[in-house]
């Protein structure tokens, strides 16, 4: 038998040929109902007896919802369910054009699965995994024909999110990656193309968002609540890496990390928080649990960020130099909020206070090391910006620190005081995503187009983390890295051979 495929243009499976899903989870399903409403006749499989019906109740039970908010009319949501069918045995999805795995993350048991479909289903059926943690090359691994399987990896919940990545495993035959993405782009998502990498583009690339994060509250500079505050409020994040872990789950996330640490041969660049370790083995998940970084049981309370207290602005300031990147914008507002502002010519750019301080944009450097320097951190756009973070040695004379919170505050910012911290938050934050990300695409994870895509759309950063780094300039972002790898000799924060190309590309410096 012969699958339905339109490979003639380019544009996937046909609309009027079978999908079949096997695994009814709630990833499970929602594949199914992205399937169902773009036209297929789908059919649901779980080995669980049941499962597949009460799965087809479920989705039923959403296009329901779907027309009752007017999404969906009553006469497509009959045309859709008559289309849905649960089956009890693989032998029912012979006549299937595409097959697509969402059981549980056990390589094993995908291998079982794939192995058994290639004795029923058509020579040209493309078989794609859901996984987003095995190698889709390993899954591939037991199938005779392992060039038609590709990963499908879609993002929960998969009817609302955009993002699809198509991951080529090392034999997967072009054109099964070719159909599996025009299959995903006629379902109305937006693929990407991904090497089978540990964590694929997002999982990789992301990683740092939390990491960071943890580690500057490892080292004691900021509690989780005004962490988070500062990358909302100042980076821009829709979320803050503490309340997002706590929504996705403590235990989900630290395994994600352990797994993709653990692929890379224990990189120091992926390596897991120990912080976070001991919530998990207390079992404090999140959400789930009640508790996790946040306490979120009924009529808890949750916590507020350090904000400081009003300080008197400094009538006048003097700018030395050209501030660099986002923060060029800041003399001009310091001039709307009505102070006067001095310019002066200098190699080392600083916004300098009546009381002498020094106020700069933190280049990762530890504020100990630069006395009567007053750091502030990285915003995605200081204009829009309502909170930004500042930071100076412990021996710096509080009035000093005053000086630079009134002059932030002038400018109509919350601001948060934090310890002495090498890069500070967000600044370290941007700059070790931009070099996951340049890494990514120097070793052929994916295109700089579908990597910044991946990372807007799949954890919804404001901006793609390569577009950010030009933005800050990556040779800045070299340079920050550069000094946390000094303070942090482990390899971490070693700038990566694809960043130091675009530092001295966009510098166009030759180095000595």
């Amino acid at each position: 038998m012969t699958a339905n495929v339109d490979r003639d243009q380019g544009r996937g499976i046909a609309p009027d040929s079978t999908v079949a899903v096997v695994g009814t989870g709630t990833m499970g399903q929602g594949i199914a109902q992205v399937a169902l409403l773009a036209g297929h006749h789908v059919r649901l499989h779980d080995v669980a007896p049941g499962r597949a019906r009460t799965a087809v109740e479920a989705i039923t039970a959403r296009l329901d919802r779907l027309v009752a908010k007017g999404k969906l009319s009553a006469a497509a949501r009959d045309d859709a369910a008559a289309r849905l069918r649960p089956v009890g045995e693989l032998a029912a999805l012979a006549d299937s054009a595409l097959v697509v795995e969402a059981i549980l993350e056990d390589l094993g048991a995908k291998q079982q699965l794939f192995t058994a479909l290639e004795s029923v289903v058509a020579e040209d059926c493309l078989l794609a995994t859901n996984t987003s943690s095995l190698s889709v090359t390993a899954v591939a691994g037991a199938l005779r024909r392992p060039g038609r399987c590709v990963g499908l990896h879609f993002f929960n919940p998969a009817p609302l999110l955009p993002l699809v990545e198509v991951v080529s495993g090392f034999a997967t035959d072009r054109e099964a990656a070719d159909l599996a993405y025009g299959t995903a782009a006629a379902w109305g998502k937006t693929p990407v193309r991904c090497a089978d990498t540990p964590g694929f583009i997002v999982n990789r690339v992301a990683r740092p968002f939390y990491a960071e994060a943890f580690r500057v509250y490892e080292e004691g500079a900021a509690d989780p609540a005004t962490i988070d505050a500062v990358l909302r409020e100042s980076g821009g994040f829709r979320m803050g890496p503490f309340e997002l872990t706590d929504l996705i789950g403590q235990d989900v996330n630290e395994a994600v990390t352990r797994s993709v640490w653990e692929s890379f041969f224990h990189d120091p660049k992926f390596t897991p928080s120990l912080a976070q370790r001991r919530l998990v083995e207390s079992g404090l998940h999140g959400r789930k649990s009640g508790r996790g970084w946040y306490d979120h049981g009924e009529g808890a309370e949750r916590p507020e960020p350090h904000t400081a207290g009003p300080a008197r602005p400094p009538a006048s300031v003097v700018v030395r130099g050209a501030l660099p990147g986002p923060a060029a914008v800041l003399p001009a507002l310091i001039e709307e909020a009505g102070m006067a502002v001095r310019y002066v010519e200098g190699e080392s750019p600083a916004i300098v206070l009546p009381g002498g301080a020094q106020l700069c944009l933190t280049d990762g450097r530890p504020p100990a090391e630069q006395p009567g320097v007053v750091q502030f951190d990285l915003a995605l756009d200081y204009r829009s910006a309502s909170r930004v973070a500042v930071c100076a040695a412990a021996a710096t004379d509080p009035a000093l620190v005053e000086e630079a919170v009134g002059l932030f505050q002038a400018l109509g910012k919350s601001v948060s005081v934090i310890g002495d911290v090498p890069g500070m938050i967000v600044a370290r934050t941007v700059a070790m995503l931009a070099d996951f990300a340049a890494d990514a695409v120097a070793k052929g994870v994916a295109s700089e187009e579908d990597v910044d895509t991946a990372m807007r759309l799949g954890v919804n950063y404001p901006k793609g983390p390569l577009e950010w780094g030009a933005q800050v300039g990556h040779g800045t972002v070299r340079r920050l890295l550069a000094e946390l790898h000094r303070c942090f000799p482990t390899g971490r924060y070693a700038p990566s051979s694809g960043l130091v190309r675009r530092a001295y590309a966009a510098e166009d410096v030759v180095p000595s």
